[in-house]
Formats: structure tokens, sequence, C-alpha cells
């Protein structure tokens, strides 16, 4: 383990990590209860789009991934405020013009090898830009949150509800909105576009099977990420197996295992 840390490349994936298992079931918390757990899915195949945008106009993909991802969030809310019955509908159309945009600006891209790297993530060749990027972003996650806790909690359970408690519910969506593309952005450089999603819903699941509070709940996916985070890096240097795959695997595998004990405690 010491040996691994004497890489700087290392440091800074595992503070990456670390730093993302930490602030991913903060987010994902509120997206599942709010029923939302595709988002992940829509916002981070339309960062694609904004890293082949940032790759052509020759500045750092992950700004260019921020960027689109916001757009496409401010794009989902939007829908779902206008059909408010099929609000589901909003990240399937989000998800296809994210997919449509990345194929056809994919195209003009000459150095394919670093697009194709935000597929499945590249966690390892984080530079330390990008960890700064990183690293704003997640203090900002992290504030909004314990700032807005009892807002987010309400709105999670029933925005009518919360709406009737005088929560301004679109001022606290719109915020959790910007903070969820904000996150699934850079989780897009470290795990994948192709597996950001389960970042953000696998810890919560695995939480909930043991939990029995929204506190307990949180509290479990952040450990549980945080545990295959660390177990996923270390595997990836000594085994040579791909980061981001390993991570959420560990992760399903945790979610199996805790599956099972809970239905055998009942």
């Amino acid at each position: 383990m010491i040996e691994m840390l004497q890489y700087g490349f290392m440091q800074r994936a595992f503070i990456t990590g670390i730093l993302l298992a930490v602030i991913a079931p903060l987010i994902g918390i509120t997206i599942v209860l709010k029923r939302m757990s595709m988002i992940g899915d829509a916002l981070s195949h339309a960062s694609l789009a904004g890293v082949a945008l940032g790759l052509l106009l020759g500045i750092n993909p992950i700004l260019g991934a921020m960027g689109i991802c916001l757009f496409a969030a401010l794009g989902v809310e939007a829908i779902r405020r206008k059909i408010p019955r099929y609000s589901e509908m909003a990240i399937s159309i989000i998800m296809s013009t994210g997919i449509g945009l990345a194929g056809i600006l994919s195209g003009f891209v000459k150095n394919g090898t670093n697009f194709n790297s935000f597929l499945f993530g590249s966690i390892i060749s984080i530079s330390k830009d990008e960890l700064k990027i990183v690293c704003v972003i997640s203090v900002l996650v992290l504030l909004c949150v314990l700032l807005l806790y009892k807002e987010l909690f309400y709105i999670g359970f029933d925005e009518n509800a919360a709406r009737i408690s005088g929560v301004p519910v679109k001022t606290i969506n719109f915020i959790f909105t910007l903070l969820t593309a904000l996150t699934v952005s850079i989780a897009s450089r470290t795990v994948g576009t192709l597996i950001v999603s389960s970042m953000l819903v696998i810890p919560i699941a695995c939480g909930m099977q043991v939990g029995r509070s929204y506190k307990a709940v949180m509290i479990i996916g952040v450990i549980t990420a945080l545990v295959t985070t660390v177990i996923g890096l270390t595997l990836s240097y000594y085994v040579g197996l791909k980061p981001g795959g390993t991570i959420v695997l560990l992760e399903v595998a945790c979610f199996l295992i805790l599956a099972l004990i809970s239905r055998y405690t009942k």
C-alpha cells in the first residue's frame, strides 16, 4: 500500500476516488428518492458530447463535459415541469440528444484515444489541474448538501408536502440539478460515462438493505462507496484491472451480500 502511494498518479487517483465516493451517494440518495435513478446515465451520455466539444475546441474535456452536463440537467428539469405526469420522458429525451450529439461530434475528433478514455473512465490519469476541479466541485457539493440537508430530504420524499411546508421547491430543485450535473461530469472522467450512474445509485441501494433511516442509508452508502473505491484502486494497481469497472463490480457484490444479510436477519 505504501509503495503504491509513492507515485503521484496513484495519490491523485485516491484523492479523486475518495472525494467522489463521498459526494456521489450524497447526491444519489435524493436521486433515488425522486425516482430519477437513470438521470446519471442521461447526463453522463450528454457529457460525452461535451468531451468531444472540448477536444474540438482545444479546451479541457472536463470543462466541456461540465458545460454540456449543466445544460442537459436544466433541460431535464424544464421538460419535467412541462409534462409532470410523464416526467421520466425527460431523461430519455436528454439521453437520446446527448448520444446523438456525441456521435456526430466524435466523428470530428482526431484523437480518438482521449475520447474513448471517457467511456470507461481513467482515474489513474487524472492531472493536477483536473484534481483541482474535482476538489472545488466536491467542496461545493458538500457545503450545499450540509446547508440544504432538510430541504433535500423533503423534496426527495414528497415535493407537494415540501411546497406546503414552505420549502422553495423550484429553487432547491434547480440547485440540486446543478449539483448533480457537476458530480456526473467529474465522475464521467473517473469511472466512465457508461457506468457513472452506478456510483450514484448502487451505494444507496446498499444502504437501503440495512439502514432504517434517511441518515443511516446515506452514511452506509458513503461507507460502501469509500471501501469499494479504496479496494478497487488497490486491485487496479496490483492486479492490473480497470479501476472504474472494478469499483462498480465491488459495489454490486456489496449490494448482493447486504441483500442476503437483510433477508436472513429479518
